[in-house]
């Protein structure tokens, strides 16, 4: 049973709303499917510094505001809860046509981004400035995923077309296409440096390829239908991969003590060996697994289509850790942070939970349209939302 989560939800453009004399903002206190208690948050005046003197209504109080944050504290009568809400340092409008899904994006420490979105486009553009440098053409549909290579500089990309492509960030070019999938192909993992890579797709299968010769070294196929998400970590030492039967070929690179795991449609997160192509762990969820990823090298993270997280140890996935939902939005995407993660949902919420799974900080910026994806550069968070924005936050304002 999912625990009920007490959460503050703030209007999204408070940062704007709140500068303005006599500025107001919405602010919503829930707990589970319990009927929301509504307040207001109001500016009383303007300091020198530019920042809003706020009172609240309704037992909602702030404590602190700055110029891209703002903590606001809840007190009833059963409850007393703080959050903090953190606004977007800069919103990148031109990037993609703001009517246009952006539906997958990464960034590179280096200070480069790659993303994707419902019309074919797939576009590297500079992290500062949000300057598009080129356009990388050849996708027929929409393009599901890109990523950056760790290199930084070459970029692999998949989507509706059932395809995989390889390009050069720094010339435009396409080096490679890796065809074999018979569905859509919805995400994909590095293994090392990437000379090997995975692939997952709406045809039921993951695949396990190597990019130097364009070929598929493996199919796994025992999924039990779409593979929505896909992710490779390192485990403790101890923790049983299972036996190896037949040799890998000099083709695969990097694959011993790895553990895949995917997020599968039928409502299970499975853990193979990526070296044995054994299953050695499945956890049933209470839905469609949307999303995974590892936060350590013990644990690991899933988010559902009917909006639940799930924190589970892999040497016993019998029963998560911690299992919650903040609300009936579908868990979109997941992106570790020391040993926290963001998490983007359905519903245009975004936010960090930490190491304690406790939600510290929300991202706000998205009035109710999803957020498909989110990157991290070490001193950044990006979102790529479905009203056509990628919005940067710095980790700094946390």
């Amino acid at each position: 049973m999912a625990d009920a989560v007490e959460k503050l939800i703030l209007q999204s453009d408070w940062q704007e709303s709140l500068r303005e004399q006599k500025g107001k903002a919405w602010v919503t206190y829930k707990c589970g499917d319990k009927l929301g208690i509504h307040g207001e948050l109001e500016t009383q005046g303007i300091s020198s510094e530019g920042l809003p003197y706020l009172i609240g209504s309704d037992g909602f109080s702030v404590d602190k505001i700055t110029k891209y944050r703002i903590a606001v504290t809840y007190s009833g009568q059963e409850s007393s809860i703080t959050r903090k809400f953190v606004a977007p340092q800069i919103t990148y409008s031109t990037i993609h046509d703001l009517k246009k899904k952006v539906l997958s994006l990464d960034v590179t420490p280096g200070g480069l981004g790659i993303s994707s979105d419902s019309s074919e486009h797939l576009r590297v553009w500079e992290a500062r400035t949000g300057e598009v440098r080129r356009e990388l053409t050849g996708h027929y549909g929409d393009v599901y995923t890109c990523k950056f290579f760790p290199s930084g500089i070459v970029v692999l990309s998949g989507g509706a077309d059932m395809q995989l492509k390889i390009w050069s960030a720094e010339t435009g070019d396409c080096a490679a296409t890796l065809i074999g999938h018979k569905g859509g192909v919805l995400d994909t993992a590095f293994i090392d440096r990437g000379r090997n890579v995975i692939s997952c797709s709406r045809d039921g299968t993951a695949k396990l390829w190597d990019v130097g010769q364009n070929a598929c070294l493996y199919t796994f196929e025992d999924c039990g239908g779409i593979v929505n998400c896909c992710s490779v970590g390192i485990p403790e030492n101890s923790y049983s991969l299972g036996a190896i039967d037949i040799p890998t070929g000099e083709r695969e690179v990097g694959t011993e003590n790895k553990l895949l795991l995917l997020a599968c449609e039928n409502g299970t997160l499975q853990g193979y060996g990526l070296q044995s192509r054994k299953k050695v762990l499945e956890l049933d969820c209470h839905g469609a697994v949307n999303c995974c990823c590892f936060i350590s090298n013990v644990h690991v993270v899933s988010g559902t289509q009917d909006g639940h997280i799930a924190v589970s140890d892999i040497r016993n996935m019998r029963v998560p850790i911690k299992e919650w939902k903040e609300s009936r939005a579908a868990i979109l995407s997941l992106v570790p942070h020391k040993q926290g993660f963001f998490v983007g949902t359905g519903d245009g919420s975004c936010y960090f939970v930490n190491e304690q799974q406790d939600t510290e900080v929300e991202l706000t910026g998205s009035d109710c349209d999803p957020i498909y994806s989110l990157s991290c550069d070490g001193s950044h968070i990006y979102s790529a939302c479905r009203d056509g924005n990628i919005r940067r936050y710095s980790l700094n304002h946390f």
